[in-house]
């Protein structure tokens, strides 16, 4: 079971003592029956809460005091009218009226912070530009910060590039604009954004500051990117003399640790010195983490007695103990754990609901109930403890461990009775458990109860793990449910955690369902979060797009399968390319000939002629010959007699003569029949240049060309004035003429080997 931060501390509640704990077994120390004082407790607790009763956050307004200028007045009465109507002509024209004679800059901080909608704030921001109020960088900064808290990162994005170009170049680019919006990339766990903003910013000439480097490296870190961390370091000192701080090493250090190097942490924690950094108690809790992360809880202890002779600025505080007495329930040394626990307390340090939760899961594992019945029941510690959600947590965990559902799901059902909040860490273990044991009816109630009260969505301390429901939506996909499964996924990517597989479980559910433009919405998610799916995933919806008659989307996910460093068969590409050529889609088809010789996959010729058809027909004509040029420099051919009679037809005579000079350059003669189609085309055309360049050509190949044809082009030459290229063709005319009736003449006699 996860440990929630440390920093996040809960408030102590009072003593409560039951001595007769020590009478009932400890599947039944937390009845409603035995906790009805402890239920008391938690009612008075929970009397203000702001959540409603089916778990959803409300949006209670705090309690009115009289304001305390007219500016307040007016920025809310501004916000009013913009938070319940819909942005139109009209609003803008209650609000001019109503921001007469004009606006202060205090007046529109406070209105674009009482606006709902970051949207709306947006439209405020601009609207005021248009009356002609000047925004200054406070405002800048604020709307920035609107759009990222939001999640609108696109428009953050933008908003933030226009800022020069909206104030006429009196607000300049600050690296604290840059900031939010790296560090709110961040957040959605978009990481590759996160390191664009960031190049951007430089090649901006913005000099990143500390904050800015501090920012990338708990974002990288928290995506085990250590090289890259260890990079922007260097740079960081080398290219921009940005000073490190104690926070840099507290990041470095515990980035280190938690991607299992603890040693480069020591190195990080010994370079403090160097860069002026004195450590501080986080500093050496931080140690104290990895060191029994890494098993080495002696060591972590041997700190913590350091921390102790420094004296009073640097005493361990109640993290360290908790962390150590963490430490030695994981190697499962629980009487050492107890004694780091009294030691504690005799220190004068009061253990947090962390530090018993801490042991208690300890005790669980090691089977010692005694001991936390002594918890329980305020003997141990001093007392203090009251259950909370971390608690039923723990003992629920055991519960399923040891395959005890029945009695996991009564801890499950007191948190109710004493109004204890389940987090997405209670669901997670329980649906987990029960879809190990198949029983996925139980586990879908949960699953249900879970989407339902949008726990997943509550910024409650503890992260989702997305893996553990996994199992769940391995199951609902398989029956036909995977948009409930994709609900629930979505919540989990709102809090910015993701996992590979449920990526994959879920594009696969789509493909079996038919929803395949679904399924190719998740694989671009999926690659935007720098997951690589697998091959069958690219296979599968592929072959669903094209079923569905869906070839350019198709097309898309094949780019996305190559850069994957996958390779489809021939034949997908060939499947791709014939759907393509039936859409008449001219670009994608080109495109993916190219991408197909690029990558040596094998051409067809049937394919290829109806592709350079296509790029014909639609007026792509450089396009088209480009192919064929590339089609002809790979070795491969198209249909060239079967192209030049098309383009006849279509009257792109000279697409036409392009194609068959290509074609006799290449040493590929074309028979007499196209070649004269194309000159008759070109003579009804009065092409007589074209047309004569032709005919020189196929001379000059020893093609000769019927008759008739070469009496229609000397016409037209005639006709047009050619007098020197008319009396050549005049001559070969009755030269071939003679040489036709000499040819009848011998074959009427029996004599035609002899000619």
């Amino acid at each position: 079971m996860a440990i929630a931060p440390f920093s996040s501390v809960i408030a102590k509640f009072p003593i409560v003592r039951a001595p007769y704990f020590q009478h009932i077994s400890i599947s039944t120390l937390l009845s409603s029956h035995h906790l009805s004082t402890l239920a008391q407790l938690f009612s008075q607790q929970t009397t203000n809460t702001n959540k409603s009763q089916n778990g959803k956050r409300l949006n209670i307004p705090k309690p009115k005091s009289s304001p305390s200028s007219s500016k307040s007045k007016k920025a809310a009465n501004i916000a009013h009218i913009i938070n319940t109507n819909p942005w139109s002509y009209n609003l803008e024209s209650s609000l001019s009226s109503l921001t007469q004679p004009s606006l202060t800059h205090t007046t529109i901080l406070h209105t674009l912070r009482l606006i709902k909608k970051p949207s709306k704030a947006l439209n405020f921001f601009n609207w005021t530009q248009k009356t002609g109020f000047t925004h200054t960088h406070q405002s800048y900064f604020l709307m920035l910060q609107l759009l990222s808290n939001a999640r609108n990162l696109n428009s953050a994005r933008n908003f933030l590039l226009s800022i020069p170009t909206r104030s006429n170049g009196t607000v300049p680019f600050q690296d604290k604009y840059f900031n939010i919006l790296i560090q709110s990339y961040g957040k959605a766990g978009l990481f590759q954004e996160s390191l664009k903003v960031f190049k951007v910013m430089k090649s901006l000439g913005i000099s990143p500051s500390v904050v800015t480097f501090n920012s990338l490296f708990l974002i990288l870190l928290k995506r085990g990117r250590t090289g890259m961390v260890y990079e922007l370091f260097d740079e960081m000192l080398k290219t921009y003399g940005a000073k490190p701080d104690v926070y840099t090493f507290n990041i470095l250090i515990r980035g280190s640790c938690i991607n299992s190097m603890v040693d480069q942490g020591f190195r990080f924690f010994k370079e403090m010195e160097k860069h002026g950094c004195d450590p501080d108690v986080i500093t050496y809790n931080t140690i104290i983490d990895g060191l029994c992360r890494a098993g080495k809880v002696k060591i972590a202890h041997n700190v913590l007695k350091g921390m102790v002779k420094k004296g009073h600025q640097l005493s361990p505080n109640v993290v360290s103990y908790t962390t150590l007495v963490r430490g030695y329930c994981e190697k499962q040394e629980v009487e050492r754990a107890l004694d780091v626990f009294e030691e504690m307390v005799d220190c004068g340090l009061k253990p947090t609901s962390i530090t018993y939760n801490t042991l208690v899961q300890g005790l669980c594992e090691a089977k010692r109930f005694d001991r936390i019945k002594e918890i329980l029941e305020g003997t141990l510690g001093g007392g203090g403890l009251i259950p909370d959600t971390c608690t039923f947590n723990t003992l629920i965990t055991y519960h399923c461990n040891v395959g005890n559902l029945d009695e996991a799901m009564k801890v499950f059902e007191n948190m109710s009775h004493l109004k204890v909040k389940p987090d997405s860490a209670t669901y997670s273990v329980l649906i987990r458990s029960f879809c190990q044991k198949g029983y996925f009816d139980r586990a879908e109630k949960l699953f249900d109860d879970l989407m339902k009260k949008e726990v997943l969505l509550c910024d409650d301390g503890c992260t989702p793990l997305v893996a553990a429901y996994n199992p769940m939506f391995d199951y609902l996909c398989k029956i036909g449910k995977t948009k409930k499964a994709e609900k629930v996924f979505r919540q989990l990517m709102r809090r910015g955690t993701q996992d590979p597989f449920a990526y994959e479980i879920l594009i696969m559910g789509h493909c079996r369902e038919g929803t395949f433009n679904d399924a190719h919405e998740l694989l671009v998610l999926m690659l935007r979060r720098d997951y690589i799916p697998s091959i069958e995933i690219y296979e599968s919806l592929i072959e669903g797009l094209l079923q569905k008659n869906d070839p350019k989307v198709a097309y898309d996910t094949l780019e996305k399968m190559l850069k994957s460093s996958h390779l489809p068969r021939s034949s997908t590409f060939h499947q791709i390319l014939t759907e393509l050529i039936k859409k008449n889609c001219a670009s994608e088809c080109a495109s993916l000939v190219t991408l197909m010789l690029d990558n040596k996959v094998r051409q067809s010729i049937s394919l290829s002629t109806d592709i350079v058809r296509i790029l014909f027909q639609t007026g792509l004509r450089e396009r088209a010959f480009e192919i064929v040029r590339c089609l002809y420099e790979n070795e491969y051919m198209v249909n060239m007699e079967d192209l030049v009679v098309f383009l006849c037809q279509c009257r792109k005579l000279l697409e036409a003569r392009e194609l068959l000079l290509f074609s006799l350059s290449k040493g590929h003669i074309l028979n007499v029949d196209t070649c004269s189609t194309l000159l008759y085309s070109l003579c009804k055309a009065r092409r007589a240049s074209e047309a004569f360049e032709i005919y020189y050509e196929l001379l000059e190949k020893g093609v000769q060309q019927p008759l008739k044809c070469l009496e229609e082009l000397w016409l037209v030459l005639e006709t047009e004035g050619r007098t020197k290229e008319a009396e050549f063709v005049k001559k070969r005319t009755l030269g071939q003429s003679q040489s036709d009736r000499l040819v009848q003449t011998c074959a009427s006699e029996g004599d035609i080997c002899n000619v």
